[in-house]
């Protein structure tokens, strides 16, 4: 259905997105931030079928105030901080040209706002506002993209992937990537396999040290596959010298590629990303639905992740049996 597929790569680029910021925030960084006040520009817009401009970019700079649709008397404010007081602080601020008459909104980019909706904000200048209604963060918005038809989520989709998505190859060629990928999605992942050996320790010294938390969660539901993926590592270099370095050094080059710009949870998702957008362009890829996918994608880069081939490694040396 193509509602699903959709609905999918949107949610999963909006959360790859909050995360990148989160990262970034953490060390003091506004990049992504900066850039995502122009990006909810037009995807609200899109959205809500609005026309708010950002005045951020325009010389009447108004405080506590990010963007303005003067055809449909909305204002909005898009943040990474989801408090009482920041709301509060951009509802006090002179709005009195728009006062009584204007809608203002607040757009949490990162952080869940759920329980400011049921806050009572101090609001001086008489602007319109319904915390219940005019508050949203990724899961509200992501529960409107749901619940609209096809024909609406498309637009959408065209806009996030031309924003957000992974740069892809001009030209389709056969890939190990999609080999593993093919082979990967005919396992039963139900089932574990006996002699399966990892040192849990030394995954989670590597998680802790690489502050990964959303990440986190990923590694530890995928990481007993590990030695499911060396199996098949195994049978495809019966075919191939060196088939399953080609994947790993793959996979590490999507890592070199944008440590250097995102890290921690940002960093892995944006691994991912990119893998799942190599073996979708690959000519000898056999179509499979998009969460079966993504099943078989997390599984090989948490496998990756525990061959050390990504992050960094604390104690620099391999941290696992397969």
């Amino acid at each position: 259905m193509n509602r699903s597929v959709y609905y999918n790569y949107i949610e999963g680029q909006l959360l790859h997105l909050a995360a990148s910021i989160e990262s970034q925030a953490s060390v003091n960084l506004l990049t992504y931030h900066i850039h995502s006040e122009n990006f909810y520009v037009h995807f609200l817009n899109l959205l809500f079928e609005l026309q708010l401009v950002n005045l951020n970019a325009q010389t009447q700079n108004v405080a506590g105030l990010d963007l303005v649709d003067n055809t449909n008397h909305v204002v909005a404010q898009v943040s990474s901080t989801a408090t009482k007081q920041k709301i509060e602080s951009a509802l006090s601020k002179d709005h009195s040209a728009y006062a009584g008459k204007y809608t203002f909104k607040f757009i949490s980019i990162s952080k869940d706002a759920s329980k400011l909706k049921t806050e009572t904000f101090h609001n001086p200048h008489n602007l319109k506002f319904n915390p219940q209604d005019d508050i949203f963060d990724i899961p509200t918005l992501l529960k409107i993209i749901n619940s609209l038809p096809a024909e609406k989520q498309k637009p959408i989709y065209d806009f996030i992937k031309a924003e957000l998505g992974c740069e892809a190859d001009p030209v389709k060629l056969e890939t190990n990537l999609a080999n593993i990928i093919n082979i990967l999605s005919k396992e039963d992942l139900t089932n574990s396999i006996s002699n399966f050996q990892i040192n849990q320790f030394e995954i989670d010294k590597k998680i802790n040290y690489n502050s990964l938390s959303i990440a986190k969660l990923v590694i530890e539901d995928h990481s007993i596959n590990s030695t499911r993926v060396g199996k098949i590592y195994t049978e495809l270099d019966k075919f191939g010298a060196n088939k399953s370095m080609a994947v790993l050094n793959s996979i590490r080059g999507y890592y070199i590629k944008n440590k250097a710009n995102l890290s921690n949870d940002a960093l892995f998702f944006k691994i991912v990303e990119c893998v799942t957008q190599q073996i979708k362009e690959s000519a000898n890829f056999t179509l499979i639905p998009s969460d079966e996918l993504d099943l078989c994608v997390n599984i090989l880069v948490v496998d990756t992740f525990i061959r050390c081939k990504i992050f960094e490694n604390p104690n620099n040396q391999a941290n696992v049996t397969t």
